[in-house]
């Protein structure tokens, strides 16, 4: 498999919620609730800052006791963002998943960004792409290949 963020991207969308530096983690954590989904990065005049993440929520609000109406986005969030460019193959995705531990990967070209994939979203892709291989294996097995 050859595929590229450009065809995960092309499938699930290019939407990426974000939220800014002074939102307070309160709001934050809402949004996410209200759209389902475990990060947000944090963004400023369109420049990525950072990513703010449920394990941002755990470790830096809840186990700090941290007072979530006060405490501020640009206080907890993620500052080292690991980001790679929509040409990135999903195994070297995976494989920078893996590495350095998180668990969503903004996508940025030539500075501006196009997209944020999750590791879920990089399972799911591998997963149906095998589907087609195993489908490909039967019909050939059975004799039904070409279909």
């Amino acid at each position: 498999m050859k595929d590229t963020l450009v065809a995960v991207l092309a499938r699930k969308g290019s939407e990426v919620h974000c939220v800014v530096p002074d939102a307070t983690v309160l709001v934050a954590v809402r949004k996410m609730n209200e759209e389902r989904i475990g990060a947000l990065l944090v963004c400023d005049r369109g420049d990525v800052l950072g990513i703010f993440t449920e394990r941002d929520i755990l470790c830096r609000v809840v186990d700090s006791t941290r007072d979530p109406a006060t405490t501020t986005v640009a206080e907890v969030m993620t500052n080292e963002l690991v980001a790679v460019p929509p040409d990135t193959l999903v195994e070297e995705a995976m494989a920078v998943i893996t590495a350095k531990r998180c668990r969503h990967l903004p996508v940025i070209e030539d500075g501006n960004l196009v997209g944020l994939v999750s590791i879920g979203d990089l399972t799911s892709w591998v997963s149906r792409h095998q589907e087609g291989h195993i489908q490909d294996l039967v019909n050939f097995i059975t004799g039904k290949y070409p279909v």
